[in-house]
């Protein structure tokens, strides 16, 4: 087995794949802006900041002027209630694109699949897919399952595989929006599937993702599914607001409040 990372290695890692978040109703330019500092830290940058497709520009160029050019910018479609038809959503992928992202995050019709509509689940997927894939260079797309919704690990497992098959190159678990989000259980039935498919798929945990433990549980359930070599930006990603400063204590040399794992 591969020796266990250090706390300051972990959470070096945990830095480089973080998706640095800020989905917040009261979200303004000035506050996108002062995330897009906080990225730039001294002990690297995070994989993307997450916003909502109208702060698009002002997180490219707050990162452009900092010469952040390796940091990506995600958004989310479908976000976060996973209800509108399939036409709406691929318009908001566009207009997402065009407003410079370069990451998606879809939220995959949950409740019509729990209702048995599965062909609507797959056709938004697919038209998400088709949008991001329309020009030059394709835009990464991520399925939000909400796994804390679905509940029940069969159906996290027919969400995942739906979502592998309609073109998704992440599966993320949670909008944060709900009172379920990321949970052990969940993340590793998520794995289950990813590592049937090869581990070609990425996994992105979100939502309530708070402390090095968190990030430490979770590293563990990837590593224990995909081989430790798999833990990099190109599959595995933290969406999470406020996880950035505990993961520069840790690599201050600073303590950090403990407490237990995951929360459901």
């Amino acid at each position: 087995m591969e020796p266990a990372l250090s706390r300051p290695e972990l959470a070096r890692l945990a830095l480089s794949c973080l998706d640095l978040t800020s989905l917040r109703a009261d979200d303004t330019d000035a506050g996108i802006e002062a995330l897009a500092a906080q990225a730039m830290t001294p002990h690297g940058v995070p994989a993307a900041l997450c916003v909502y497709p109208r702060f698009v520009p002002a997180a490219k160029r707050a990162l452009a002027r900092r010469g952040a050019t390796g940091v990506r910018v995600a958004t989310v479609v479908n976000f976060p209630h996973g209800t509108a038809e399939a036409d709406a959503v691929a318009d908001e992928v566009r207009q997402a694109i065009a407003y410079g992202a370069d990451e998606i995050d879809a939220v995959l019709p949950w409740r019509a699949l729990l209702a048995g509509d599965a062909p609507r689940a797959m056709r938004v997927l697919r038209r998400c897919r088709q949008a991001c894939d329309a020009g030059g260079a394709p835009v990464l797309l991520k399925a939000i399952l909400e796994t804390g919704e679905l509940r029940e690990p069969r159906w996290i497992r027919t969400a995942a595989e739906l979502a592998i098959e309609a073109g998704a190159d992440f599966l993320k678990t949670s909008t944060g929006k709900v009172p379920i989000n990321a949970t052990p259980e969940a993340v590793a039935c998520m794995l289950e599937v990813i590592r049937a498919g090869e581990g070609q798929v990425g996994l992105k945990v979100s939502g309530g993702v708070v402390t090095i433990e968190d990030v430490e549980c979770y590293a563990a359930l990837a590593a224990r599914a995909c081989g430790a070599a798999w833990l990099s930006p190109r599959h595995l990603r933290f969406g999470a607001s406020s996880l950035l400063p505990v993961l520069l204590a840790v690599l201050d040399g600073a303590p950090t409040s403990a407490r237990r794992g995951p929360t459901r």
